[in-house]
């Protein structure tokens, strides 16, 4: 089923259950209806976006918006935001980081691969809620770029 390429669907890897359940609620609560996408580890995750060759690819055309657990049971959110914003296809993938991590060398670091929002956990969910409604204008306003074919 080929999705268009201007609809963002949300890819949320978080391997908490609860805390899936409740960034989804919230998501809701803030008017968000996009498809959301969840990976309770890193290596399905990056298997979606970066597709059965690798290469990333696959995701070339698509809108994703990326929520990242920074602890995660397979390996750390710090190397998938690595790989994410350094593959010429996932690049421009905005990436919202939320962990329980608040070590200010951490969100640095974050900052430095090129996170667009880091929020620590348990969040004030009115900010999340009212951070992903902006990112979701963002997208709206945005020029998803054609896969070249």
């Amino acid at each position: 089923m080929k999705r268009d390429p201007q609809t963002v669907c949300i890819v949320m890897i978080e391997d908490d259950e609860g805390h899936a359940r409740l960034i989804e609620k919230n998501i809701r609560r803030a008017g968000v209806t996009n498809e959301i996408l969840p990976f309770t580890d890193g290596t399905s995750a990056l298997a979606h976006l970066f597709g059965p060759d690798g290469t990333g690819e696959a995701s070339a055309g698509r809108a994703f918006l990326i929520l990242l657990d920074l602890n995660l049971p397979d390996m750390t959110g710090v190397d998938i935001l690595a790989r994410v914003k350094t593959n010429p296809y996932t690049k421009r993938f905005p990436v919202v980081v939320l962990t329980t991590t608040d070590d200010r060398q951490e969100i640095q670091r974050c900052y430095d691969l090129g996170a667009n929002v880091y929020i620590t956990k348990p969040v004030n969910y009115e900010s999340f809620a009212n951070a992903i409604r902006q990112l979701g204008l963002f997208f709206s306003v945005i020029q998803i770029p054609e896969a070249e074919g």
